[in-house]
């Protein structure tokens, strides 16, 4: 599990659809920039076909990154995943002492987006909650110290 890479399946859309937009209209546009630049003359100077040339390079990289991550992503479907234990996909619904309770559910590292309750489960609270069934109470080092969790509930 260390090394392998979990989506879910809302996750993997995501992904596609950005590496379609950048393999199509942001290929296009970049490609349109770099003609405009080079027709300009002397690119040793050209301060707009250098930053084009750089802004080519991470688009290639990205493209490189998605196009490996959804080759060798794990998906995980949201019908698939056991509801008696936390896993990747799985929502939890947590308490922490006389905090109000929250929601998280649990996705891969490429998804995570703690604002909006996507916690990775290689995350300090991600970890601590992964293989634990309602009624736990777990125990997760984060950066402002141990917390304690109550899991609610599982769905």
């Amino acid at each position: 599990m260390e090394n392998d890479i979990y989506l879910t399946a809302e996750g993997a859309g995501r992904l596609k659809a950005e590496l379609e937009e950048l393999k199509g209209s942001a290929r296009d546009a970049l490609a349109k920039r770099l003609r405009a630049a080079i027709q300009m003359g002397d690119l040793s100077e050209n301060a707009d076909y250098h930053k084009a040339k750089e802004d080519q390079g991470f688009l290639e990289g990205r493209i490189q990154e998605l196009e490996f991550t959804l080759r060798n992503a794990i998906i995980v479907e949201e019908g698939s995943v056991a509801r008696n234990m936390v896993s990747v996909g799985t929502r939890v619904t947590v308490q922490e002492e006389d905090f109000p309770a929250e929601t998280y559910h649990l996705v891969g590292a490429k998804e995570a987006d703690p604002r909006n309750g996507k916690v990775s489960y290689e995350s300090p609270i991600g970890r601590a909650l992964l293989d634990h069934r309602v009624g736990e109470v777990v125990e997760a080092e984060t950066p402002g110290g141990k917390i304690k969790l109550k899991i609610l509930k599982i769905e």
